[in-house]
């Protein structure tokens, strides 16, 4: 059953928005995604999987977009999921293309970032371009 916050009435669930500004925001953040994916029941597995992919997506947003947020939404049609958008206003991804191929870094990490984030959910779209930002789409499904 999902919380009084959560239900809305209808199809009208309200989105709850993140702040990712500081480095506790990250923890306060994939807290904020497993308690969504708890209450719409997702497996454990599941609850992982969204929780690990808002983690990274999160910490891009703060190391390399220098903050911005995490909008958590209960999703449904026919089905529920979680949608998650990620924004920052940093500098933006000059080849979205080669940011996304695994083994690519800007940082020391091991480059399993966007497309192992995108390997964990049904949905992924990215909206990014050097000096605008980068906006990040997820929905995982409750199978």
């Amino acid at each position: 059953m999902l919380p009084d916050e959560l239900t809305g009435s209808g199809h009208d669930i309200p989105a709850r928005e993140h702040a990712v500004r500081a480095e506790e925001d990250l923890l306060t953040a994939r807290h904020a995604v497993r308690a969504c994916a708890v209450a719409v029941g997702f497996s454990i597995v599941d609850q992982t999987k969204i929780v690990t992919a808002a983690s990274e997506l999160v910490r891009n947003a703060y190391i390399h977009g220098g903050g911005g947020s995490m909008t958590i939404t209960v999703v449904r049609n026919g089905r529920v999921g979680l949608k998650l958008t990620v924004r920052d206003e940093g500098p933006g991804i000059a080849d979205v293309e080669q940011a996304m191929a695994d083994g690519f870094s800007t940082g020391a990490g091991l480059g399993h970032g966007l497309g192992g984030t995108r390997r964990l959910v049904d949905e992924f779209t990215i909206d990014a371009a050097p000096g605008r930002g980068t906006t990040v789409t997820i929905v995982r499904w409750k199978p």
